[in-house]
């Protein structure tokens, strides 16, 4: 059974994968589909010990930037207590 979940990602990445993916006789969301086969199927202590293919390669640009900001106990707090109502 199918699922959907949103994601976001630079527009040109998405771009690229379209590309690709096209190129390759398969939507977007398999794609997707199957790289998140791929990352899964063995445990990897970090995103660097993933072997990456080449093909992975073609469609991503540049070094992975993964941006995170901490949250106050008081703001996740105010987050949830906003998407409740």
């Amino acid at each position: 059974m199918d699922a959907k979940v949103t994601l976001a990602f630079n527009k040109a990445v998405i771009e690229k994968a379209k590309e690709y993916a096209e190129s390759q006789n398969m939507s977007l969301s398999r794609l997707i589909e199957t790289l998140l086969e791929k990352v899964t199927a063995k445990q990897y202590k970090s995103l660097e010990d993933y072997p990456v293919s080449d093909w992975v390669n073609m469609v991503a640009e540049g070094q992975a930037e993964y941006i995170t900001k901490p949250k106050s106990r008081s703001k996740l707090k105010s987050e949830y207590h906003s998407r409740k109502k």
